[in-house]
């Protein structure tokens, strides 16, 4: 089946959306436990991107599996397929010259290693948003720890699933003691010069 599909080479590349956009497309990568913050400053920093003309489009764990994923479950092979299918769809919008905010909690290392070989690693930003289990345990605002500590949701990450933190993040956060504002600014500082590298 494979030997029938032929790639098509269109004459309109990512170098000249690029240069129509006024500024290269990446894809900043949040990831972190629930009720981190992930996407408080996705959001905050979407807004910020927004008043200084960048285009933008984010994607957030919750919102992608009510629809394209909402097949998956939260087993280890589904959470595996969950980040596949997100780094294809954000490596398609960063070609087409989009700054993708993408907020997942994508707790397996070698799951975020693909999704940086997909997007390329000069395009690929993670931001590591370490904010400790206790703290998003007592924020709990979705009531989920609650439920996962009672038994009542399995493969839960940090309480009955295994998160494995990034070794390396080019943005570390830890939302107990960097607010929204100083998070948004740290990021904005990483990311500036690399939006017009060629």
């Amino acid at each position: 089946m494979e030997e029938n599909i032929i790639k098509h080479n269109f004459s309109v590349n990512r170098t000249m959306r690029a240069e129509l956009m006024g500024h290269k497309g990446m894809l900043l990568w949040f990831t972190g436990l629930s009720g981190s913050g992930k996407s408080t400053i996705a959001n905050a920093l979407e807004q910020t991107l927004q008043k200084k003309g960048i285009h933008t489009y984010t994607l957030d764990g919750d919102n992608v599996r009510k629809g394209l994923n909402s097949d998956l479950t939260f087993s280890p092979e589904d959470r595996s397929e969950n980040i596949r299918r997100i780094a294809e769809v954000s490596n398609l919008m960063v070609d087409a010259g989009l700054v993708v905010l993408s907020a997942f909690v994508s707790p397996y290392k070698k799951d975020r290693e693909k999704v940086k070989k997909t997007v390329k690693d000069v395009n690929f930003v993670e931001i590591f948003v370490d904010t400790p289990l206790e703290e998003c345990e007592r924020r709990d605002v979705k009531g989920l720890y609650a439920k996962a500590r009672k038994g009542l949701i399995k493969d839960f990450t940090g309480v009955n699933a295994p998160y494995e933190p990034p070794l390396n993040p080019d943005v570390r956060i830890d939302t107990s003691e960097t607010s929204v504002e100083e998070s948004v600014a740290m990021i904005w500082r990483h990311i500036e010069t690399k939006l017009s590298e060629k």
